[in-house]
């Protein structure tokens, strides 16, 4: 392993990503380290539930299944493996380990990070399946500095398995703020694997082949970066993987679940608005500039609790008067609520149909009916009765597009924050000895950045022509909790004048309407020429509550470059 370089990859972006991508990675080319994000949210949750089936589980099954293919080709070509996959159960996944490399006859040294569970700590309230600390990288490092070839956590950042790795490799301190925001963000941009490669990309049909197909777009590669000691990184990938990475792929990852200049971590606050992308040729985006700050004094906590039942029921709506159909039927099924209603009743009509159309399911329109409460016997059987019981007694071509089924739980995800003091951080070494890590030295509350002065809108931007944002700039969503972000970024000085001085937080309210009554919060990146937003409350308790029809916000983006405005023609293509 050079001490110049360090060579660290990503296989796996979340739980159920592709299985094959920890050989492909092994086996494709160079690499030091090799990471795995396994944990989200609503992971957490499905982990917790888990748990509560089997004690002994709550760990992402998924990576020991890839370990037996795979630990033998990590070890011959001493590539270390540090993973977020031990969840809920990081000792339980390294013994689990242990056994596997002693069936495989393997010599391997295994070592897990654990704390992060504070669920015994009692006092989050009802309900509470899953209580966790964000850890961050030190413990990782402590775990590498101990001669570990495999390194499992619980539930720290998806940044910290990159930062952990570099800071035990370059012998970076705590206050190393700069070298670590460096691997912080070289973290985040890894740790949704092939999002940074040209999956999810708002300009997917610029990296496709122009005589039809996508080529090698259908199979992105995984990312890795190069780290250098200064914190500099290059994000590349494998020689001959599909997809591509450059300034704008790069971009839209930097953009994701992310939201002010501050991106704060356990570790390091690492500043957004530092960071410089310069593409060094194909393939190869350097990220440099990025500056650092102490970390903030709280760590957050996520907690994850059932919320109680749902059930949904989504009529069919064909030909003409939809609206009548769609007020006819909810009538008919408010019957249904009035012995025992549900807490929450919620009816969404989808207007999928045209007029005059071709084809019977480009007619139909879909009427969504979603209930819930805390009482499962409520939003079932009496809700499904009442739907099934109109199937010759309503509006005219009725039908369901499923048969209604039974109430399923749905949980809730809440952050909560505790002070880094009152957590019990531990590096388990490979000999079995317990190191505690420290907390930082210095911390420093986190406040909003001021927006910076916004460039000056050039000559000959008079004549504009009604289009979509889509033309000109680029986006991609994401959650956090109940919240969501929607990053836009456009390629051009020009382009980024007039976006920066155009959608603002009431320009968007007005293109998305279902942000209208939300507090929107606009975060100003000049380096990379985006805009952030931040929509509280959007996605009500979490994507676990599925409370709206893309419960992830994964498509809110998309929707904000579908939009139309007044688009100067200067900067449309042509």
């Amino acid at each position: 392993m050079s001490r110049e370089v360090l060579r660290i990859g990503n296989a796996s972006g979340f739980y159920g990503d592709r299985f094959e991508a920890m050989r492909e990675m092994l086996t494709g080319g160079p690499l030091d380290v090799l990471t795995g994000d396994y944990l989200a949210e609503l992971t957490m949750l499905i982990l917790g539930r888990d748990r509560l089936r089997d004690s002994a589980l709550g760990y992402a099954k998924t990576y020991l299944r890839q370990l037996e293919e795979c630990l033998g080709i990590a070890r011959e070509r001493g590539v270390k493996l540090v993973s977020n996959a031990g969840g809920l159960a990081p000792a339980a996944l390294a013994e689990e380990i242990r056994e596997l490399a002693e069936r495989l006859g393997l010599d391997v040294r295994v070592a897990h990070v654990e704390g992060d569970d504070l669920l015994g700590r009692g006092g989050w309230g009802e309900g509470v399946l899953t209580a966790n600390a964000y850890l961050g990288g030190e413990g990782i490092a402590a775990c590498l500095r101990a001669g570990a070839d495999v390194v499992v956590t619980g539930r720290v950042t998806d940044a910290a398995l990159v930062s952990g790795a570099a800071a035990a490799h370059f012998g970076w301190g705590p206050e190393d703020h700069d070298r670590l925001a460096g691997a912080v963000v070289a973290g985040h941009i890894l740790e949704c694997g092939t999002q940074a490669t040209g999956g999810n990309y708002a300009f997917f049909g610029e990296l496709a082949p122009r005589e039809g197909g996508f080529g090698l777009l259908r199979r992105p590669g995984f990312p890795l970066a190069e780290i250098h000691e200064d914190g500099t990184s290059v994000i590349t990938k494998h020689p001959g993987t599909g997809g591509r990475v450059d300034a704008g792929t790069v971009t839209a990852q930097l953009l994701y679940e992310t939201a002010g200049a501050r991106y704060a971590g356990p570790d390091v606050t690492a500043r957004l608005d530092t960071v410089r992308l310069t593409e060094e040729g194909p393939d190869r985006v350097r990220v440099a500039g990025v500056r650092g700050e102490a970390p903030p004094p709280t760590l957050k906590v996520g907690l994850n609790r059932l919320g109680g039942h749902r059930n949904e029921v989504v009529f069919v709506l064909t030909g003409l008067d939809i609206e009548a159909k769609a007020e006819f039927v909810k009538a008919q099924m408010a019957e249904a609520f009035v012995k025992s209603p549900p807490a929450e009743v919620r009816w969404e009509l989808v207007r999928t149909d045209r007029p005059d159309a071709p084809t019977q399911e480009t007619a139909s329109a879909l009427l969504r009916l979603v209930v819930r409460d805390p009482d499962q016997s409520v939003v079932g059987r009496p809700l499904s009765a009442a739907a099934v019981e109109l199937a010759l007694a309503s509006y005219p071509g009725f039908h369901l597009t499923a048969p209604p089924a039974k109430g399923t739980p749905y949980g809730v995800f809440e952050a909560a924050y505790t002070g880094q003091e009152t957590v019990a951080h531990f590096a388990v070494l490979p000999d079995g000895s317990r190191h505690q890590v420290g907390v930082p030295a210095r911390t420093l509350a986190l406040e909003e950045v001021a927006e910076p002065a916004l460039p000056p809108l050039p000559a000959g931007l008079r004549e504009t022509r009604r289009a979509p944002l889509g033309l000109l700039a680029g986006a991609r969503s994401g959650d956090k909790g109940g919240s969501a972000n929607i990053g836009v970024w456009v390629r051009e000085e020009a382009a980024w004048a007039w976006l920066a001085a155009t959608l603002t937080v009431p320009k968007l309210r007005e293109l998305l309407p279902e942000c209208a009554e939300l507090p929107v919060t606009r975060h100003v990146l000049p380096n990379l020429r985006a805009l952030n937003f931040t929509v509280e409350g959007l996605l009500g308790e979490g994507v676990a509550s599925q409370a709206r029809f893309d419960p992830q916000a994964k498509g809110l983006g998309e929707w904000l470059r579908a939009r139309h405005l007044d688009i100067p023609v200067r900067l449309l293509p042509s």
